[in-house]
């Protein structure tokens, strides 16, 4: 009998996914940069990878960046080959070099004027690289913690609507689930110039744009008892 009410009373609950959204504006402009050079002697590699990155530091210190700004978020190096088919009709791998990928970020307060300011001077830079630039937001943790308030408040104030459409009272809070995942806090903008426009970059472009709100939702699951 004793079970038979604790298993009754255990199922007195009732649970609310609750939901929060937040919309941020861009403070801050991550470009990200990738070097590679390849050569069939591991030490010419090696060496063009470095003069590279000394190139492109050296064009940043000329307009204020520190030289530990630009920071490393991949290196690999690798050997390529291509294949091909011989007499026999069989394929064939032959070797073409060593390849040194180097992936790398810069970031910095979002300013349209020093943006441009750092394209026209990576641009000039005799060193090549691909770049892909994104609009995010200098602290995420606000935006995290302002998602959870959000969520919070959404499922009590569910749970405390459902419970008074049915005649009961909202108890303890028994259970909080969520789950830990990294957020994408990025803007959906996209900035980008095609090889060759980003090397005619002479001057500072004059086009004003303002990137894409950040819009952020999250979830959250609540369990109360219900009294």
């Amino acid at each position: 009998l004793f079970k038979r009410k604790e298993a009754k009373s255990m199922e007195r609950t009732i649970t609310v996914k609750g939901i929060g959204k937040v919309s941020a504006c861009s403070d801050y402009v991550i470009l990200k940069m990738r070097l590679e050079a390849k050569d069939k002697q591991y030490d010419k590699v090696m060496d063009t990878a470095t003069k590279q990155l000394a190139e492109l530091k050296q064009s940043l210190l000329s307009i204020g960046f520190e030289k530990n700004a630009v920071k490393t978020t991949n290196f690999k190096v690798y050997t390529d080959y291509d294949s091909y088919k011989d007499e026999h009709d069989h394929y064939q791998r032959v070797f073409t070099g060593f390849v040194c990928c180097h992936q790398l970020k810069l970031a910095f307060d979002f300013d349209l004027k020093r943006l441009s300011q750092v394209l026209v001077t990576i641009a000039s830079c005799p060193t090549h690289l691909e770049l892909d630039i994104v609009f995010t937001v200098k602290n995420p943790t606000e935006i995290n913690d302002a998602l959870l308030r959000e969520a919070a408040i959404n499922a009590k104030k569910k749970a405390e609507l459902l419970c008074e459409a049915s005649g009961v009272k909202l108890g303890q809070l028994l259970i909080i689930d969520y789950n830990w995942d990294e957020l994408n806090v990025y803007s959906d903008t996209k900035y980008k110039f095609d090889e060759r426009s980003f090397r005619e970059l002479s001057a500072i472009p004059s086009m004003d744009i303002e990137p894409d709100n950040i819009d952020v939702q999250d979830t959250a699951t609540f369990v109360w008892e219900i009294v």
